[in-house]
C-alpha cells in the first residue's frame, strides 16, 4: 500500500510539473476558448441537421438536459444564450453557412488536439487535410450523439408511460428507470474522451493506458464545477464587474476549468506511461 503511494505521488508530481512547466494553464486557456467559440456553430449545425431529419424540436432537449445536469447558476446564464441561438429557424444544413458552422465547430477539436499532443509528449506528423477530416468527423459523431440523447430523453418517457398504462406495479421503477438518462450521458462522455484520448493526439495508447486520466478528468470535473458553483454563489461578483459580459465570463471560466481538468488527465496518463518505461529500463540494466 505504501509502495502504491508512492507510485501515486511520483506519477502525480511528474505530471503536473510537466504541466506547470509546458504551459498548461495557457493551453488550457486556449482550448477553453476555443471550445467556447465553437460551441455555438456546433449547436447550431446540430439543430439544422435535426431540422432537415424533421426533429428539430428533439433537439434541444438534449440541450436542456446537459444544461440540468450542470450547476444551475453556472447553466442558467449560458442556457439563455443558446436558447436564443436555437431559436432561430435554420434550414442552410446544406449550403455555405452550414457547412461553414461545421468547420468552425472542428476549431474546437484542433485546440483539443494541440492540446493532448502537448501533454502526451507527441509531435505532429500527420497531414493537415487528415488532421481537419478526423476534426470533421469528430463534430458529426457529436452531433449523432447529441440527436440520438435527444431522442432517447423523448421516447423513453413516452414508452415508459405505455409500459405503466399496461403494467402499473411497474411504476415503482419509474425513479431508477428515468435515472439511467444520466448513466447514458456518463457513457456518452466516457466514450468520447476515450476517442479524444486514443485518436486525436499523434501515436499510440493501449486501453489500459487512457482509463486513468479519463476517470481522474471526470471526477476532477465533478468536484472542480461543485466548488466553483459555490463559489459563484457565495463570493463572486462578476455582475458587477462585467456588467452584460458576466454570463460569458462564467461560462469561459467554467470551461477553462474543465479544459484544465482534461489537460491533466491527459498529463497524469503521460506520466504512468513514462513510470512504467523507466522502470522496464532498470529492470533490463
Amino acid at each position: 500500500m505504501h509502495q502504491r503511494i508512492m507510485v501515486f505521488h511520483r506519477v502525480s508530481r511528474d505530471a503536473l510539473g510537466h504541466f506547470n512547466g509546458d504551459d498548461g494553464w495557457a493551453m488550457a486557456s486556449h482550448v477553453a476558448m476555443s471550445v467556447l467559440l465553437a460551441a455555438f456553430p456546433f449547436l447550431i449545425f446540430a439543430t439544422s441537421l435535426a431540422s432537415f431529419l424533421g426533429g428539430g424540436i428533439v433537439a434541444t432537449s438534449a440541450v436542456d438536459f446537459i444544461f440540468d445536469i450542470m450547476p444551475e447558476i453556472i447553466a442558467k446564464p449560458i442556457a439563455g444564450e443558446v436558447h436564443t441561438v436555437l431559436s432561430v429557424p435554420r434550414g442552410d444544413l446544406l449550403t455555405f453557412g452550414g457547412l461553414l458552422a461545421l468547420v468552425f465547430a472542428s476549431n474546437g477539436v484542433e485546440a483539443l488536439r494541440v492540446a493532448l499532443n502537448r501533454a502526451y509528449r507527441q509531435k505532429e506528423n500527420r497531414s493537415f487535410l487528415f488532421r481537419r477530416i478526423q476534426s470533421l468527423f469528430f463534430v458529426i459523431l457529436a452531433t449523432l450523439a447529441l440527436l440520438s440523447i435527444s431522442f432517447l430523453l423523448v421516447l423513453a418517457p413516452l414508452v415508459w408511460s405505455i409500459v405503466v398504462k399496461y403494467f402499473p406495479q411497474a411504476a415503482e421503477l419509474s425513479s431508477q428507470v428515468f435515472m439511467l438518462r444520466y448513466a447514458v450521458v456518463s457513457l456518452v462522455l466516457v466514450t468520447g474522451l476515450y476517442a479524444s484520448h486514443r485518436w486525436l493526439p499523434a501515436g499510440k495508447r493501449a486501453f489500459d493506458v487512457l482509463w486513468p486520466g479519463i476517470i481522474l478528468s471526470i471526477i476532477a470535473s465533478f468536484v472542480g464545477s461543485w466548488v466553483f458553483a459555490t463559489y459563484l454563489e457565495q463570493f463572486a461578483t462578476y455582475t458587477s464587474t462585467y456588467a452584460g459580459l458576466a454570463s460569458g465570463i462564467i461560462a469561459l471560466l467554467f470551461l477553462y476549468l474543465l479544459a484544465a481538468f482534461f489537460i491533466i488527465g491527459a498529463e497524469f496518463n503521460a506520466s504512468i506511461s513514462r513510470y512504467f518505461l523507466a522502470r522496464a529500463i532498470v529492470s533490463k540494466s
